[in-house]
């Protein structure tokens, strides 16, 4: 492994001091669980390791009249340990509580997985569903970007050299809302996702209609999948198997999966299909209480 700096600045501007200066030759480290791994592998040619952990505005959870900001080194263990987060956010802690194992858990966060943009993440779906936003701050000052817009390909995001994620920001849900996200792994835990999908609805006064929607699949393109036509198929519509199917059918259709050593393109699409089948499902059971 290529030697590199070890710096742990206490605020957010030392932070994008550092990164500025070291430009692509630097990476915050918030859990370390993905950076260690490709600094090992020499993945990544670093000069400089930036230990953000010291500084507290990506370190606090914090609820208002808005919504919910999760800072982006917090451990997915404070957040599905969080009465609050696990009441309003459902779709939120189903990511945030099978990224790794326990251990894992206790350093890896949704800032990082979301950083480290691998087609496979858990949490960037349900964060998609659940209409987050990123909050960056760089050399030219602070700039909110839709998690939608995130993830450009494998590994690769809008973050530019001395940019820093700091927190993501989940808009209070909507009355009669819920969201839900699955994988499937061949292994029982501690696997990556062949397919995996999060969805959203937020129902009508009678809990009977679905007002809006939103659909995200993981591991079957290069990129976190927003699908869009899915999602707008289920608009308007009275809860029912039909409406599921067309959307779940279209999700199948947005998917662009590649055959690996891990499965094949018509499996992840017909995983696609079943898994967003289900999610609807319980986004709806959710919204309704």
């Amino acid at each position: 492994m290529h030697p590199f700096a070890y710096l742990a600045p206490t605020t957010v501007k030392e932070a994008v001091d550092v990164l500025t200066e070291y430009g692509d030759k630097a990476r915050p480290l918030a859990g370390g669980t993905d950076l260690l791994v490709k600094a090992r592998a020499n993945v990544w040619d670093l000069d400089a390791v930036v230990d953000v952990k010291n500084i507290p505005e990506l370190n606090e959870i914090n609820f208002d009249s808005d919504g919910l900001t999760i800072g982006a080194s917090v451990a997915c263990c404070h957040i599905y340990e969080n009465e609050k987060i696990c009441n309003e956010y459902e779709g939120i802690v189903d990511g945030a509580s099978i990224i790794g194992g326990i251990q894992i858990q206790s350093r890896a966060g949704l800032g990082g997985n979301l950083c480290n943009a691998a087609p496979s993440a858990d949490g960037i779906c349900p964060l998609i569903v659940n209409h987050a936003v990123a909050t960056i701050e760089g050399p030219n000052g602070t700039r909110e970007v839709s998690v939608d817009d995130f993830c450009t390909g494998p590994s690769r995001t809008i973050l530019e050299n001395g940019e820093l994620l700091v927190s993501i920001f989940l808009p209070k849900p909507k009355e009669n809302f819920g969201s839900a996200y699955t994988r499937f792994i061949p292994r029982n835990e501690m696997d990556i996702a062949v397919a995996a999908v999060a969805a959203s609805v937020k129902l009508s006064s009678d809990k009977n209609t679905i007002e809006e929607a939103k659909i995200a699949l993981a591991s079957v393109g290069p990129t976190p999948i927003v699908a869009k036509e899915a999602a707008e198929s289920l608009i308007g519509k009275t809860v029912s198997d039909e409406a599921i199917d067309k959307a779940a059918s279209l999700a199948k259709d947005a998917a662009t999966p590649i055959t690996d050593m891990r499965g094949t393109v018509e499996q992840r699409k017909h995983l696609v299909e079943v898994l967003t089948r289900r999610m609807i499902t319980k986004a709806i059971e959710r919204a309704r209480g």
